[in-house]
């Protein structure tokens, strides 16, 4: 990978093209611009029969001039450094810092590429490219380019890593409703690349992160808990609740919903949700049916269990809210 840098200290993970690459690429834009100079050239010359010898010179030198050096400058301009050549074979011209390249870095490009290239049959260019540590050529060094591969390989393992294990099981009481999709995209972003940031920088996002995390739950993380470490437990948390609610749908409405700790949770130093106080008697017993034989062994089918006679309530009063957030610590 290279070293570019960008103002956020972020390492870009461009992976820079090398001589063979970069060969094949400028073989295919010299075929392109040549077959295009021969025809306009057999075009100019029976156009130009009439005239004198040095009007047709110069006519020969400016269709030389604007068609292999500026075809090529105007081409890199407007496609933002990828020319013909470049697109067949999944190169970019691209700045130091990674950012697309303009008129000035293609004009330098295109001056430096008549001498380097043209006059000397590309063999300075090479030699250039071999010495480069980055594979530069003179022309990048003077106008501050790279070319870099658009098409490479995925990376092995794009999975958010796991939070530490004394963390497993702490925020199943935490309410993930009002997190954003785009709040959860930013979080597994982060920490997918963490290890690639500056410290510093990593921190200061991380702790950015956690803290809109925070605004959008109402609980704030664990005393001496890392906000890296924060986030990546309640990523967890909800990856388990999507799993639970993708592979066991008939556990009920109310199962994986992102409300309270899940059935069969670790227990933790948060406490559980409590139940809604409209739940039904049977869905109790049905409940408390299916832990029994969850601890048990198989057995034939047990008697219906005559459900239990809900506790009285007063009925003007109106049911409690659920229980979110974390209880401090004991």
């Amino acid at each position: 990978m290279s070293g570019v840098v960008t103002g956020d200290a972020v390492v870009l993970g461009l992976q820079p093209a090398r001589l063979p690459s970069r060969a094949l690429a400028l073989l295919i834009d010299l075929v392109v611009i040549w077959f295009a100079y021969l025809l306009i050239s057999l075009g100019l010359a029976l156009a130009t029969a009439s005239l004198d010898e040095a009007a047709a010179m110069a006519i020969s030198i400016v269709s030389f001039l604007l068609v292999l050096v500026g075809a090529p400058i105007a081409v890199e301009t407007l496609s933002h450094g990828r020319s013909l050549g470049k697109l067949a074979c999944g190169l970019r011209v691209v700045r130091d810092d990674g950012g697309p390249i303009r008129f000035r870095h293609a004009l330098m490009r295109g001056a430096m590429g008549v001498v380097e290239i043209l006059m000397t049959f590309g063999i300075v260019a090479c030699i250039a490219s071999l010495v480069s540590e980055r594979g530069r050529r003179i022309g990048d060094v003077f106008a501050g380019t790279l070319v870099v591969r658009e098409r490479v390989a995925s990376a092995p393992n794009t999975a958010v890593p796991p939070p530490p294990p004394w963390l497993v099981g702490r925020f199943t009481g935490l309410d993930l409703s009002a997190v954003p999709d785009a709040l959860w995209l930013e979080i597994r972003q982060y920490l997918t690349r963490m290890m690639q940031l500056d410290p510093a920088i990593g921190r200061q996002l991380a702790e950015r992160l956690a803290d809109e995390l925070v605004a959008r739950t109402g609980t704030p993380p664990p005393p001496g808990v890392p906000a890296a470490a924060f986030l990546a437990g309640v990523v967890a948390e909800r990856q388990a609740r999507d799993a639970r609610r993708a592979f066991a749908p008939t556990q009920g409405p109310g199962y994986g919903t992102g409300y309270g700790r899940m059935p069969g949770a670790a227990p933790g130093a948060y406490p559980a949700a409590s139940a809604p106080a409209s739940a039904s008697a049977s869905a109790s017993a049905s409940v408390q049916a299916q832990a029994t034989a969850a601890g048990s062994a198989p057995a034939p089918a047990p008697l219906p269990v005559p459900p239990e006679p809900a506790p009285s309530a007063p009925a003007s009063a109106p049911p409690g809210p659920p229980a979110t957030g974390f209880a401090p610590p004991a």
